[in-house]
């Protein structure tokens, strides 16, 4: 079944399902909509707090339950009624935010934190599906696929909902924040539609022997154990999972902070959005051009280029001083942003063992998500001191933004240890 185009484009069309998630709602309304509507009237600082321990509990779930679950579906044929399951509690909780009234914040929390939980937790049996799908030779391709599909699926909904949102009486809406609730249900509905190819036309390799829930749970509990210590003494692994912990960390904390960093520095939250809708159209094609890339001059180059590039983003962050340039920015960023995640993908699924590929993207996963700790705080940190030490408070968010681009240079460093070959 490997290389089949059905069976790569229904695999890949979950990422066209789920990447509406984290557009429309992680990226785009939820941060907004949480300090304007859920927490009216609460102090600024108290709001962000909340939703940074929402962010903070749902990562560290998905971090310690990674390798576990991985871990387990790799005793039977698990995967994708593992998926099924994190999908199904997504998508759920998703479409419970349309019925949470202003100002009830912590029913927010909860079911935001739920359902990134379940975006999370599917991304790690998605991904472990690929070898089943892609040969060692397509799979920098069909990883490239995916990502440029959930960058078109994901701003395909985004912009609809960015319409419905400046323009509700359009759509027969009361006012925008009827609007952006609904918004939270349509990307229910999409996620839930568009996840059906990769549960009926996907098939995962059949064990040998299907173990029973509690033996597949205590066996998969030894197991995780047994990786730490292998991905220990597989340097190559090891070193790509450090490298790749701090490079990934930048990333994600340009995607999350971009919005909040331009409000900061005196820009309207109007642009912002649709700064980021412009990201995921430039990001659709830019994807599919760094698979073509990493069949040419290697994945480790690729991801080198766009390290690269994403120092020079964060660098040129701290100068910007017009809109215009935040919308250059934002096609910058979405020029490298799915290669460097495509590659990195197809790059370890190449250099782990094919038999364990659930328990080792568990722990590719589980560093994801906490790598997203580390920049914001680094970036927060670098900013407070900076405003400790008297500067205002534009320029000190300028210098902590400049502060991530430490963590793609640390990265880079590691990555030149790592060889595919071994």
């Amino acid at each position: 079944m490997q290389d089949d185009t059905k069976t790569v484009t229904a695999w890949a069309m979950y990422d066209w399902a789920n990447s509406a998630f984290a557009t429309t709602v992680m990226a785009g309304f939820f941060p907004v909509f949480f300090k304007q509507y859920w927490s009216a009237g609460t102090d600024p600082v108290v709001s962000t707090a909340r939703l940074g321990l929402a962010n903070s509990l749902a990562g560290i779930t998905v971090a310690f339950l990674a390798p576990i679950l991985g871990a387990i579906a790799d005793k039977g044929t698990a995967k994708k009624r593992f998926l099924l399951f994190f999908a199904v509690m997504g998508v759920i909780m998703t479409a419970g935010l349309f019925f949470v009234s202003k100002g009830q914040w912590p029913y927010a929390v909860v079911l935001y934190a739920l359902a990134n939980i379940g975006f999370s937790g599917g991304n790690i049996f998605y991904d472990s599906l690929l070898p089943a799908v892609a040969s060692p030779r397509r799979m920098d391709w069909v990883s490239a696929v995916g990502y440029s599909l959930g960058y078109l699926g994901g701003g395909l909904l985004f912009a609809v909902n960015v319409i419905m949102v400046l323009h509700p009486g359009l759509f027969g809406f009361a006012d925008s924040a009827q609007a952006v609730r609904f918004s939270f249900l349509s990307v229910a509905i999409w996620w839930a539609g568009f996840s059906l190819p990769v549960m009926l036309l996907v098939h995962e390799p059949r064990a040998k022997i299907a173990p029973d829930a509690r033996q597949a749970v205590r066996s998969g509990i030894e197991q995780v154990v047994g990786t730490f210590r292998e991905i220990r003494s597989l340097k190559h692994i090891f070193l790509f999972l450090l490298a790749y912990w701090l490079y990934i960390d930048g990333v994600d904390t340009i995607v999350r902070m971009a919005v909040d960093y331009g409000m900061s520095i005196g820009f309207q939250s109007n642009d912002l959005i649709l700064a980021l809708l412009l990201t995921q159209f430039v990001g659709f094609p830019s994807a599919i051009a760094f698979g073509w890339l990493g069949g040419k001059i290697g994945a480790k180059r690729g991801i080198y280029l766009a390290i690269g590039v994403y120092i020079g983003i964060s660098v040129w962050g701290a100068f910007m001083n017009h809109t215009y340039e935040f919308y250059t920015l934002a096609v910058t960023i979405g020029l490298v942003q799915g290669g460097i995640q495509a590659l990195s993908r197809s790059f370890y699924a190449r250099i782990i063992p094919a038999d364990k590929a659930a328990e080792f993207f568990g722990f590719y996963n589980m560093l994801g998500k906490f790598a997203v700790v580390v920049g914001p705080v680094l970036m927060a940190g670098v900013g407070l001191l900076a405003r400790h030490m008297g500067l205002a408070g534009s320029l000190a968010s300028r210098i902590g933004i400049s502060s991530v681009a430490l963590l793609f240079i640390l990265g880079a460093v590691l990555l030149a240890f790592v060889e595919e070959k071994e």
